[in-house]
């Protein structure tokens, strides 16, 4: 009977996948899907060395899962002898990917958020100057709820989301300058930034702290928290979810507050992987 080596260095009986796996050791189908997963950070393709080193299992265990993927079409071995994601997969994962739009697999944690705060939850994207509100869930009680709408737009330089969008894309104060060109930064209440200098020194602190907020610059008595979401690439955020609320009723550094949980809400969604 095969020792097979795993990840804390305890060894696991047998290959067939009959033994349970204990903690965090790899019996079984365990292996298999820990080295699917692995190639699928590695669009270039991979050796079976090094797949046998950060899979942390002996090469004819990686050898065999290999194998079972290839049969069902999940990878495939390039001329180099190097392994990559099967067609099959990418076909499953395309197909999957254009029945289930980032705003359908949003919705379970817009409307999460939407019961937790009692608040509006939006998922926004970013559109040249504007943010464009994809999916959005008011809160279940609540007589005062955000007119904003779905398909509507505002200011990306006045919103939690818009600022944390534009954050990652403008570097410095000249990208910014550019971003503006000609036209003047509209003020949308007396808190909205005005000037190339401004936005740039809110870019600034948005993009260290990781999340855009929104106190009331652009509606006043709303204020918003945002984080990234990534459901469509594993580096880039599509765009981003909002818990805009009436600041009387949840001031904006109950929000801040709140910042683990929401991202704990959002899950791998709010997550970049490599």
């Amino acid at each position: 009977m095969e020792h097979t080596q795993t990840y804390d260095g305890s060894t696991a009986l047998g290959e067939d996948g009959s033994t349970a796996a204990d903690g965090n050791r790899l019996v079984g189908s365990d292996r298999v899907l820990a080295v699917l997963k692995q190639l699928a950070r590695y669009p270039e393709g991979v050796g079976l060395e090094e797949l046998t080193r950060v899979v942390a299992s002996p090469k004819p265990t990686v050898h065999r899962a290999l194998g079972a993927l290839r049969r069902a079409g999940l990878a495939d071995q390039g001329a180099r002898g190097r392994y990559v994601l099967g067609d099959e997969f990418l076909r499953m994962a395309f197909a999957h990917h254009e029945a289930r739009p980032e705003q359908v697999r949003l919705q379970p944690v817009l409307e999460a958020l939407a019961h937790r705060f009692g608040e509006t939850a939006h998922y926004a994207v970013l559109d040249g100057r504007e943010i464009v509100y994809r999916a959005k869930v008011d809160p279940p009680t609540g007589a005062v709820r955000l007119t904003s709408t779905i398909g509507g737009r505002n200011p990306a330089h006045t919103t939690a989301v818009g600022k944390l969008l534009l954050a990652g894309r403008l570097g410095g104060e000249d990208a910014v300058a550019a971003w503006i060109g000609d036209r003047p930064l509209e003020r949308r209440t007396a808190r909205s930034s005005g000037t190339a200098a401004a936005l740039h020194q809110e870019l600034m602190v948005t993009r260290e702290r990781g999340y855009g907020l929104d106190d009331q610059e652009n509606e006043t008595g709303v204020n918003c928290l945002a984080l990234p979401v990534y459901p469509a690439s594993p580096t880039v955020p599509s765009g981003a979810v909002s818990v805009s609320a009436l600041a009387y009723r949840t001031p904006l550094a109950a929000l801040v507050d709140a910042l683990d949980e929401i991202r704990a809400l959002l899950g791998p969604l709010g997550e970049p992987y490599t």
